[in-house]
This record gives C-alpha cells, structure tokens and sequence, in this order.
C-alpha cells in the first residue's frame, strides 16, 4: 500500500490526534517529525511492503528530509536502470583477475605459493596465478653469483686503491700442529633451489647497490669447514703448499653442510686470498720466507748447473766414444791396407827386385821431400865440392817451435 501524505493528514485532523501542520509548503515532507507514527486510536501498523516508496513518501524534521532526498535518488536509479554498479563490480573483478599475470625473467625462476604454503616452481617466461590473496609469487635471482668475504673487509685507503682489513676473530684459525694462522678467503655462491632458498637461508640484502645477498647461515658454515679443513693442515703446507687443495676440499665441505640444512645455496667457489702468520711474530715469519726462498733460489741455480753440465759431459763422452771408434776402424783399415800394400811390393820385388829396389827408393824420398813446410836447397855435386855447406840453424829452430806449439 503506497502512503499518501495529503491524506493521511486529513484524516489524523479528523480523528482529533493531532493539530494541523503548521507550514504545509512541503507536501512530501512535512516539519512536524512525526512521520511513520501509529495514532493512538488506530492500533494497526502502516504496510512497509515497498521500501523504495516509503522512503520517498515520508520527511519529517530535518533528518527526515535527508532520508527522503537520498530514497528519491534510490527511486531515479531504479526508473532509468543504469547498471553502474554491476559495471564497476565488474571493472574490479577483471582488475583483481589480471593481478594474477606475471613474468619471470631469463635469469629467475618463479616460486608460486598458495596460502602460503609452495604449490610449484615455473621456469622464465609468462604466468599466472591466482590473484592476491590466494597465491603469491616471488622471482628470485639463480643466475646471480654473490661473493661474501671472511677474515677481512675491503675498504679504501688514502691513495684510493683497495686494501685488505684483518678481522682477527673471524682469520684466527689453528692449524694441525698447533700453530695459529690469520686466512682471508673469499666464498662465491647462488641459489641452487629457489623454494629451499626462500624458506630456509637467512639471506638479506647486504648492498643495495649490486643486490647482492648475504647471509650469516653460509657465512658460519664457511668458518666452520676453513677450520676444519686448516686442523688437518701443517702451517708449512698451509703458508707455502699448494693452496688449490685447501680451496677444493673446503668448498666440498661446504657444500655438503649446507646441503644438510636444506638452504637451497649453491657453492661456486672458494678463494683464498691470504695464509698468514700472526702480526706478533710476522718479523720472524718474514726471516723464515727470506730463508726458503735462498734455498729454493739455490736449489734452482744447482738443478739448472746440472742440467746444464750433465748433458755436456754425456756428449763429451759420446764424442770420445764415436773419435775412439773411429780412428779404431781407420787403424784397422790402415794396418790392413799397408799389409796388403807390402804383400804387394813383396810379390813385385820378388819378381824384380833391383827395379822394386829403386822405385821404393824414389817413392821414400819424394815423401820425405814433399813434406810440408821443408825448406829445399839443391846444390850440383860439382859445385858442392869447393864451398862449405851451410845450414839455416835459426830457421830450424823456429820451425821446431812451430811444431812444438801446435802440436800441444
């Protein structure tokens, strides 16, 4: 039933109730802030079956008219049925949906969690997920390889190159036959397993600057297995041996201890940088170096003279050996050859011996005078016989010198 208000206060005049309305300009609203009132003499309550009207239809008081200016506009939306609000319900709900696209990266990988508890991983590319706050997603960096440094800080001196501070808490370290050594090393790491990472590695954000992690989990695990690895170590082989073993097996220890832990941390290296003794008897250590290197520089110099003065007396000897040889088979062939030569002549000279005899003769001398370096004088017989022969003593004896000389 739809209220009338013109009626309705005809007829409270008519039953007596109440006075007429003192200002009757409004006739939708009235000011006499009695609206929806029972009479006392009707008991029946007014039927509110249609909101809508109701509210346009009453106003009394000031609140009145503002409950019945708010109906009218109710009453103007429902008569033009403008869906506005289902549009912009509709608006929202596609903007909530589309929340859910999201992509991951070359370099990352996608950990998608459901009420927070990790429902899947998903590999680089375009995804989705139920909107927030059913599902979330975190993009971690696996590519990234972040460096942490143990037993020492990097900072800058006055010249603005880089210098190394020891923090002797952290680079104390005993070695296996109880001397105490200062190590500075560097660990390299990234996330292995991304839903171990985000949930069980203390990472933070050390540098804002390159992103880069750090994280006090890898950082003692890191202490941890140097000193383990430095208590199975001499301080010889530790200062002076071959570093790359030490680097091996701690990295390999490592790994397996945070492999225990689930951290999801990927060990790509273990650097050290330095091995050294403590600065009370660093003076000490330093006359200790100076001293190993003389013998290891002496112990150069001597290997290289062997090596040089071995393989020369090895081919002296072979020469001698191959000379030795040789005039060996000359000599036989020599001796052999003369024997065959006097067979020979004594076969001729037995045949005819004064022209065997004679031809020998000039043979002899034509190779006592064709020597070289012989000064020959020929003198006729006949002029021979009247003068004194002379003899070149001085040069005879400094051919005898020549000979002499080279000889040696």
């Amino acid at each position: 039933m739809n209220w009338d208000w013109d009626k309705l206060q005809g007829k409270r005049q008519r039953q007596g109730n109440f006075p007429p309305p003192k200002n009757d300009q409004n006739s939708d609203g009235g000011q006499n802030g009695h609206e929806g009132y029972t009479p006392q003499g009707n008991k029946s309550k007014p039927d509110n079956g249609d909101f809508w009207n109701n509210a346009r239809g009453t106003g009394g008081g000031s609140g009145g008219g503002d409950f019945g200016g708010f109906g009218s506009t109710i009453n103007r939306i429902r008569r033009n049925n403008f869906p506005i609000f289902k549009v912009l319900a509709g608006l929202l709900l596609l903007v909530w949906l589309a929340s859910g696209v999201f992509i991951v990266d070359p370099a990352e990988v996608g950990v998608v969690l459901r009420f927070g508890a990790h429902v899947r991983t998903v590999e680089s590319g375009p995804h989705y997920h139920l909107p927030y706050p059913i599902e979330e997603v975190y993009t971690p960096n696996v590519k990234q390889v972040h460096s942490m440094e143990i037993g020492y800080s990097s900072v800058k001196g006055r010249d603005g190159r880089e210098e190394r501070r020891s923090i002797p808490y952290e680079a104390a370290m005993l070695t296996g036959d109880e001397n105490i050594v200062y190590v500075h090393f560097i660990v390299q790491y990234s996330i292995g397993i991304a839903e171990d990472f985000l949930f069980n590695a203390d990472m933070q954000l050390r540098d804002n600057s390159n992103d880069n992690l750090y994280s006090e989990s890898v950082k003692s695990a890191a202490e941890s297995a140097m000193r383990e690895i430095m208590g199975k170590s001499k301080i010889d082989s530790a200062i002076y041996g071959n570093k790359d073993i030490i680097q091996n097996d701690s990295r390999e220890l490592l790994q397996r201890i945070l492999n225990r832990y689930t951290t999801g941390v990927s060990i790509q290296n273990v650097q050290l940088m330095d091995v050294l003794p403590p600065p009370e008897v660093d003076e000490a250590f330093k006359d200790l170096i100076n001293a190993r290197e003389d013998k290891i520089r002496k112990i150069t110099e001597a290997g290289a003279y062997t090596n040089e003065i071995i393989p020369r007396a090895r081919g002296t000897v072979a020469e001698t050996l191959n000379d030795a040889q040789a005039y060996k088979i000359a000599a036989v062939q020599k001796a052999e050859g003369e024997a065959a030569r006097f067979l020979s002549v004594v076969s001729e000279y037995n045949k005819a011996q004064d022209i065997t005899r004679k031809r020998m003769y000039l043979e002899t001398l034509e190779e006592v005078l064709s020597a070289p370096g012989m000064d020959k004088i020929i003198i006729d017989p006949k002029a021979a016989s009247g003068i004194l022969p002379f003899l070149p003593l001085d040069r005879l004896n400094r051919q005898n010198s020549v000979r002499a000389g080279s000889a040696q």
